[in-house]
């Protein structure tokens, strides 16, 4: 719809309240973890929605305040630019409930942030502040949160005044030279949250979650 409307020069995506987003409701997941049709369901909708907005031809602009985790995290990572309020952090959550990514984070992170700081990351599920994500290359710009959202908005109408094709064509340029086999490598991480995810450890991190504890992993 967006992209029909000649009008609409670019996206901003944000959010309401103290934090960006903190990923998909666990007590969810939990439910749909043996079934496997579901799951699949469950991991394309969040795959196929952020594909879309790498792949979308307007530029796709982040305002990130709070917490921005897990599948937060995913959904920022599919944005082209990220601003970031000085409260920010950032990080990925799934080892510390015996997950794995399966909105594209294992591949996306690798891809911006490098090899070892993405697996670093992963296996700790540590924060990091704005600060800290800026210079890993997951932030673009730090703002004050109560500027945040003008800050953004401000950028968004820098781009609408600058050619809408070039825009689209640079970043389709920039996209399709690093993209190169994204797909497949969705498809990978998505076969492997599938096979993954309905274990004992994945039903303890959900257990722990809900019971407010520490988990207990037998593996």
């Amino acid at each position: 719809t967006f992209e029909a409307d000649r009008n609409i020069r670019s996206i901003l995506i944000c959010a309401q309240g103290k934090h960006f987003c903190t990923g998909a409701d666990l007590t969810e997941v939990k439910r749909k973890l043996y079934d496997a049709q579901m799951l699949d369901h469950f991991l394309a909708l969040g795959m196929d929605a952020f594909r879309k907005l790498e792949q979308s031809r307007l530029p796709v602009i982040v305002a990130v305040q709070g917490l921005c985790l897990a599948g937060g995290l995913e959904l920022m990572l599919s944005c082209d630019v990220c601003f970031a309020a000085e409260s920010a952090q950032f990080g990925d959550q799934h080892a510390q409930f015996g997950l794995i990514p399966g909105w594209g984070g294992s591949q996306r992170l690798t891809r911006l942030i490098g090899l070892r700081r993405a697996l670093d990351l992963m296996f700790s599920a540590r924060w990091l502040k704005a600060d800290e994500a800026r210079e890993a290359g997951l932030v673009n710009y730090i703002v004050p949160e109560e500027k945040l959202r003008q800050a953004a908005l401000d950028y968004c109408l820098k781009i609408a005044s600058r050619s809408r094709p070039g825009i689209a064509e640079m970043k389709r340029l920039a996209r399709e030279g690093t993209d190169m086999g994204i797909d497949q490598q969705m498809r990978l991480e998505r076969d492997a949250a599938l096979r993954a995810l309905p274990n004992e450890d994945v039903a303890e991190g959900l257990n722990a979650f809900e019971g407010r504890r520490a988990p207990a992993f037998k593996a």
